[in-house]
């Protein structure tokens, strides 16, 4: 058997029209390339599909349906209540039952209430979810906490 001793990249070499491909856009497009992107992955690439993408095609898992795309519940803790008294007592906003400052979180807008801080006055606060620890820390500082959706409540 004779040995190939040139190179195989001398071949298509010298700067002529074609390089040797023919006239009129031979090797140019896509056609040569079996189509764009993914075209032909059900057809003649399939082979390359089995060895290389085994996955490409079909469905796998679950994906539970989501709430609401970018829901995100507004929280409150604790600690932010005092502020949050003082600032409605301040402006003459501050509704008050029995000698508690009443705060109304349902109206503000805010989802939970979490136990974070410490808070030393007493207040009436109503909310659609609270924490235990936040619950624990509003009773022990003589104050009342309605939670509307009780069976909802989670721990902190």
């Amino acid at each position: 058997m004779v040995v190939r001793r040139r190179r195989k990249s001398r071949k298509m070499r010298g700067r002529t029209r074609t390089m040797g491909w023919g006239r009129i856009g031979q090797h140019r497009k896509s056609g040569s390339r079996g189509g764009v992107g993914a075209a032909g992955m059900h057809k003649h690439m399939w082979t390359w599909v089995i060895k290389y993408a085994p996955t490409w095609f079909g469905k796998r898992g679950f994906n539970p349906p989501r709430i609401r795309a970018g829901y995100e519940p507004r929280i409150i803790n604790v600690s932010d209540l005092a502020e949050l008294a003082f600032k409605l007592k301040a402006s003459g906003e501050a509704m008050e039952e029995e000698g508690k400052i009443v705060i109304d979180l349902v109206a503000m807008g805010v989802h939970k209430l979490l136990g974070e801080g410490k808070i030393n006055i007493p207040v009436k606060v109503r909310v659609p979810m609270a924490s235990r620890s936040a619950v624990k820390k509003i009773q022990e500082a003589g104050g009342v906490v309605e939670v509307l959706l009780k069976e909802e409540e989670s721990e902190e």
